[in-house]
């Protein structure tokens, strides 16, 4: 789904749908992580951009304390409320860019498809500054693509598209390309020992679930309520005719950097 800046407050109002209708992570993104830098119950680590607290609970896990800075207040009381058995787990309400931490006090500052919302100089030098020496960023994000081998569906959805959203233009399957591409602008901002990895999963919806999911996207929100109406009961329509599911292709990407 296209990136639209300034929508970024759209996701808090619709806090509890996002929370049910993202996905998480892939087991082995976790295992990768904590290959790269080992966290325990000693360690801090932040989370920028929480959102429904997809990627949260493998890293609460490990026993270490995570602070969470959240744009959306409504997320942050959803989370709060749901890792309230970490007595580590806290989430401050802020733009990551406004968010006043100390320096060098993190070993692990990390961010689950939210990263991107922040201005890239912003973003990297406060998660530099953050980081203690030898702390790692771990950067990730889903790229779901469309139904693969579903031409006709895909044709109908291109109509629906053209009528609601004409100027809405479906990129190409994530690849290594663009996650290296992605990755390697962690070393203009100091970062070193970059790394990154692909994940691939699927994930099948029924008509309705699909446009739940939709519903958390940005772009799709800010369209006129009657007018989403209409243009989520067409995507239905469009599922139920083609089989009645639709199939999502996800690429993980992970980017791993290093404060030297």
């Amino acid at each position: 789904m296209p990136i639209i800046k300034g929508l970024e407050w759209t996701f808090d109002t619709v806090a509890q749908q996002y929370e049910k209708m993202r996905p998480g992570y892939v087991p082995e993104l976790y295992e990768d992580i904590f290959r790269y830098h080992s966290v325990d119950e000693t360690s801090r680590a932040l989370e920028i951009g929480i959102g429904g607290g997809q990627a949260t609970l493998p890293i609460l896990k490990t026993g270490c304390s995570v602070t969470a800075v959240e744009y959306g207040k409504n997320f942050s009381e959803l989370c709060r409320k749901k890792f309230q058995a970490f007595p580590g787990f806290s989430a401050v309400t802020s733009k990551f860019e406004d968010y006043s931490g100390e320096s060098g006090t993190f070993d692990l500052v990390y961010s689950a498809s939210a990263f991107h919302w922040v201005p890239e100089e912003a973003g990297y030098l406060k998660v530099f500054d953050l980081l203690k020496s030898g702390g790692v960023f771990a950067r990730f994000a889903n790229h779901p693509y469309r139904d693969k081998g579903r031409e006709e569906l895909h044709r109908a959805f291109e109509e629906i598209y053209a009528v609601y959203m004409p100027n809405s233009l479906e990129g190409g399957e994530y690849d290594e390309a663009a996650a290296k591409e992605r990755a390697d602008i962690a070393a203009k901002y100091g970062f070193t020992d970059i790394r990154y990895r692909l994940y691939h999963r699927t994930r099948t919806f029924t008509a309705k679930e699909y446009t739940a999911l939709l519903g958390t996207y940005s772009d799709h929100m800010v369209i006129e309520e009657r007018k989403r109406r209409a243009f989520f009961s067409e995507i239905e329509h469009a599922v139920d005719r083609f089989g009645g599911q639709i199939t999502l292709y996800d690429t993980i990407d992970l980017e791993l950097a290093r404060k030297p």
